[in-house]
């Protein structure tokens, strides 16, 4: 009977001391488990940039006038050499009494100018004539022997003045006469109100209207910007990716593009990056030297009928690619002194493993040892999780 009790009392005794362990130990962590997978392995650069037309051309007014009201705009086909603006000489100032009088004064003096050049024409061309005459005499008497040959050369001299005098005569009857016209072309044309002349503006492409810079009628100076021309469907994208995330980056890697919402991204390649950064302030207000890389898409643009020029747009340039690589979540990843570790899933415990990441893009990992397809891994670790933990997933 004794050892009966005893026997009882220490199976009381370690029921107790076991409910006793059982109450006092450690719940198990709650924790999110994700699945080591095999694919696709990427790592990119990305960023935001915008498309831009391949070549644009503004044309420009290549006289100072008036412009005719732009009838074209943006969106509108244009043909190499289609009439795309008309300029005319700008109107003249509103004309009074006064003003229109001035003009007939200024008529009249033209005209006696013109007459008075006529006049002395005529005067030179009678001492011309005088002069040769003379020198004509003067030969006659030095081949005679009568006169030296001093007189000679003087009634030469005197000949060649008077045909230069002839000359200066006659280029002042012609500028009376220009300055007659112009007089009388300028009381006609206050009088009619004609505009003159029409210059018009072609286009020097085949493409589209961008933008139309100057649309109403008005006075444009020489050189003033009309409007812009371009192929719309002839579009690249500039992307202005950091300085130090360019020196990976090399003309021919693929990308992609999003245009956005329920649209498919765009494949592209690197056509170009720049050579010079530029400083861009970030929204955080930090100087930032960036560099521009130009994508060209490498598929038809057909599927998306709304792009066009300056639209903005995100990139992802691929810069290094796996097809057959084992990935993790990054953020499955956690420091263990100089390497990568994780905590596998194992039995309900969470075991540390030590893995060999050397690639990693801001969603997956690539993992060359240390863990296997299928396998589950702890994601975002929290402090309080130890080797050998005992987990519950959520």
């Amino acid at each position: 009977m004794r050892t009966r009790n005893k026997i009882a009392l220490a199976v009381g005794t370690a029921g107790v001391a076991a409910l006793v362990v059982w109450a006092l130990r450690a719940p198990p962590i709650s924790v999110e488990l994700a699945q080591v997978e095999r694919g696709v392995f990427e790592q990119a650069v990305s960023d935001d940039g915008k498309t831009r037309v391949r070549e644009r051309y503004t044309v420009f007014a290549p006289l100072a006038g008036r412009i005719e009201r732009i009838r074209l705009k943006a969106g509108d086909p244009v043909e190499r050499g289609l009439v795309v603006a008309v300029l005319m000489p700008a109107a003249p100032a509103l004309l009074d009494a006064r003003a229109e009088r001035e003009l007939q004064a200024r008529v009249g003096a033209a005209e006696a100018q013109q007459l008075r050049a006529k006049a002395e024409v005529a005067r030179v061309m009678a001492q011309r004539d005088q002069a040769q005459a003379d020198h004509d005499r003067q030969v006659k008497l030095f081949k005679e022997g009568f006169i030296s040959a001093t007189a000679r050369e003087q009634a030469e001299l005197a000949l060649r003045t008077q045909e230069r005098t002839v000359d200066a005569a006659r280029f002042a009857e012609d500028a009376a006469g220009h300055e007659l016209k112009q007089a009388r072309a300028a009381l006609t044309r206050y009088r009619s109100g004609e505009p003159g002349a029409k210059w018009e503006v072609t286009s020097p492409v085949k493409g589209s209207v961008l933008k139309v810079i100057q649309e109403s009628e008005g006075t444009v100076a020489l050189g003033a910007p009309l409007l812009e021309l371009a192929d719309a469907r002839s579009l690249e994208a500039v992307v202005d990716v950091l300085s130090q995330e360019s020196v990976a980056i090399r003309p021919g890697m693929p990308a992609r593009i999003d245009l956005g919402r329920g649209v498919a991204p765009l494949a592209a390649r690197v056509r170009l990056i720049e050579p010079a950064a530029f400083t861009k302030i970030s929204a955080l207000g930090v100087e930032e030297q960036r560099v521009n890389v130009v994508l060209d898409f490498a598929e038809p643009l057909d599927k998306v009928q709304t792009l066009g020029d300056a639209f903005r747009v995100d990139a992802a340039i691929v810069t290094h690619r796996v097809e057959d690589a084992v990935k993790v979540p990054v953020g499955a990843l956690f420091r263990d002194g100089a390497d990568w570790a994780v905590f596998v899933a194992d039995g309900g415990r969470a075991v540390k493993r030590a893995v060999k990441a050397p690639l990693r893009n801001g969603a997956e990992a690539l993992v060359e040892d240390g863990l296997k397809p299928g396998e589950r891994v702890v994601v975002y670790p929290s402090d309080a999780l130890r080797d050998g933990s005992r987990i519950q997933p959520r």
